[in-house]
């Protein structure tokens, strides 16, 4: 008996065949591609994966770093509650996100805007292009030689910042910066926000140049205004670009350390202590590895559903 394939004309025995050669090619395909996969894996494994479950064991014991860790259950955790300096270190936190992300994001827009629709027509790209590797420079800078020349800035005594306050007559404005509490966190949220406008001004940047004029030039005819055209064609045409760097700024602000490292140690007192730099403290400086352990694990937590939000939010806008 006959029997035929539910694509009309063409015999079940002929249909199977070739879904059975695609389904092998594609096969043969994806072991051929899976061997160059291996080594990214791995590297992912022992680098990332099996040190992060190492240090949620570690969270759960009490440890100086040598001899044999002794078990805690939940008493870091219960610990860190009621722990003022980890809380401190959050709130300086949100300082910092305010610093790296919604401040340069905002300036990298604008920024970005102005060189590509006003620079760059007028004085030419190559113009346009030179303030974009001028405000990028901080990027590629290494931290501790940007640091160290930042405190030479803020220095108290010598320091260009006070003496050039001085030098135009405003001495009662001098303090110093970075070694009182109240300037401190100030300080460092500018020096911040220094060092990260570069990085969306870039993408932004990139992004304007996938924008059609025809948009631009429709909403000009219109009688639309350069802010009119900002705010409802440019943002919305690179709102994925967005939402890149908010999500990586905001990774970036809740992982910061080497700044805070470089210019204040998290001082004075805990002005500038961040939850990084307090992990940091008690991993190397208190030898208590359990609880440093315990604190890189809630920061951790809280970056991967952060990450989880922003891409769910992301993925159901463009659907």
């Amino acid at each position: 008996m006959a029997y035929e394939s539910s694509v009309p004309g063409i015999p079940q025995g002929l249909a199977r065949a070739t879904k059975n050669a695609r389904r092998q090619r594609s096969y043969s395909l994806y072991k051929g591609y899976g061997v160059f996969l291996i080594p990214g894996i791995l590297a992912t494994l022992i680098i990332v994966i099996l040190p992060f479950l190492a240090n949620i064991a570690i969270s759960f014991t009490n440890w100086r770093g040598i001899g044999l860790p002794v078990w805690a259950g939940l008493a870091n955790y219960q610990k860190i509650l009621h722990d003022m300096y980890f809380w401190a270190s959050f709130r300086n936190n949100l300082y910092m996100i305010l610093a790296m992300v919604v401040i340069p994001t905002l300036i990298g827009l604008l920024l970005a805007a102005f060189l590509f629709d006003y620079i760059a027509n007028k004085f030419g790209k190559i113009t346009s292009s030179f303030f974009r590797a001028g405000f990028y420079l901080p990027q590629i800078l290494p931290v501790a030689i940007a640091g160290v020349v930042w405190r030479w800035i803020l220095q108290p005594q010598w320091g260009v910042l006070n003496w050039l306050l001085t030098t135009i007559g405003l001495e009662s404005l001098t303090r110093n910066w970075l070694g009182t509490a109240a300037t401190a966190l100030p300080s460092v949220m500018g020096v911040m926000i220094w060092f990260q406008i570069g990085y969306p001004l870039v993408i932004f940047m990139a992004a304007l140049q996938r924008v059609e004029p025809e948009l631009y030039e429709a909403a000009a005819v219109d009688g639309a205004t350069w802010l009119q055209r900002f705010f409802y064609i440019t943002i919305h045409q690179i709102r994925p670009e967005i939402f890149v760097v908010v999500l990586m700024t905001l990774i970036h602000s809740l992982k910061v350390f080497a700044q805070i490292f470089v210019l204040t140690r998290g001082g004075p007192g805990s002005a500038t202590l961040v939850p990084s730099y307090f992990a940091y403290q008690n991993f190397f400086e208190k030898a208590q590895v359990g609880y440093g352990a315990t604190i890189s694990t809630i920061m951790t937590a809280i970056i991967i559903v952060l990450i989880f939000i922003f891409i769910t939010m992301q993925s159901r806008r463009e659907d």
